[in-house]
């Protein structure tokens, strides 16, 4: 299988490479606790019409290695980079589900957008939640770090629970069958203790509001209205408004987990943004 090692710590992380090799490039970042099969309406459909799909499982999730260390949002986004560079990808639309969008973000923040052409925040829950001097209608950080203790005593009923509100099946529109519920709920089990317990730890002092008005690329957001994971409000919208020049598109019905039930929607969204002239966008200030 092919693997990549992270520049940070030689982590081993697995990636998945699909389509033409000269094919315009699509790199996708994963949720929490998903590995890249979380993009299979996506990466597949795609890939057949001549896109290059590009993806890779986070450290601690899927088949990549099994590690204590490295889950700061630094490393994780040099993960990101490692990747990019591994494959030596030029023009690339970068696009983040939920977490991926955090690493996406930081990514830029630290590197820049020289290889980025585009960026698609899907689900976004940059900037974070959390209350903080640039973000005084966030939640209370104690009350995320609550949650966070919740999910460490139970990961598996956490999932379970969950599992109808994040693909919004109480809701009309397109839906998800039993099946496909309870196989996303074990891919979730997947992902070490370890992993999932720090990745949560991030959320309670997370603020990228100095980082997001400071993209100078394309960005299209993509939000589901009745997204309870990461509320539209506190998240979605709020990046839109935050990132110059940013284009948001709201599902109506539609939550966290839009890959899925809203995947054609998707797709379009993403093929028609992926052929889309790149240009520099400049900052502006706090908005």
């Amino acid at each position: 299988m092919p693997y990549f090692e992270s520049a940070t710590d030689r982590t081993r992380l697995h990636f998945v490479d699909y389509g033409p090799s000269d094919g315009p490039v699509i790199v996708f970042v994963n949720s929490s606790y998903f590995g890249t099969e979380m993009w299979e309406y996506q990466m597949l459909p795609l890939a057949a019409e001549g896109f290059r799909c590009v993806g890779f499982d986070r450290r601690g999730h899927g088949r990549s290695e099994d590690v204590w260390g490295g889950f700061d949002l630094n490393t994780l986004a040099g993960d990101l980079g490692s990747l990019l560079d591994h494959l030596d990808l030029r023009d690339v639309t970068l696009v983040g589900h939920s977490m991926g969008t955090l690493e996406v973000v930081r990514y830029l923040t630290l590197r820049g957008a020289g290889l980025v052409a585009r960026v698609a925040l899907v689900g976004a829950m940059a900037p974070g939640p959390a209350r903080s001097e640039d973000h005084p209608g966030g939640l209370d950080p104690d009350l995320i770090r609550g949650f966070n203790e919740t999910f460490r005593q139970d990961r598996a009923k956490f999932f379970s629970d969950g599992a109808d509100a994040f693909f919004a099946r109480h809701l009309p529109g397109p839906q998800v069958s039993d099946a496909y519920v309870a196989y996303m709920v074990e891919r979730c089990l997947g992902a070490t203790a370890r992993a999932a317990n720090a990745l949560g730890d991030i959320l309670p002092s997370l603020n990228l509001v100095p980082e997001l008005v400071n993209i100078d690329c394309p960005v299209l957001v993509i939000h589901g209205s009745d997204d309870v994971s990461a509320p539209l409000a506190l998240t979605g919208r709020r990046a839109a408004d935050l990132i110059p020049g940013a284009e948001l598109h709201v599902y109506e019905h539609a939550g966290h987990g839009l890959f899925a039930t809203h995947a054609d929607r998707l797709n379009d969204d993403l093929r028609a943004f992926a052929f889309a002239p790149r240009t520099t966008v400049e900052p502006t200030p706090v908005r």
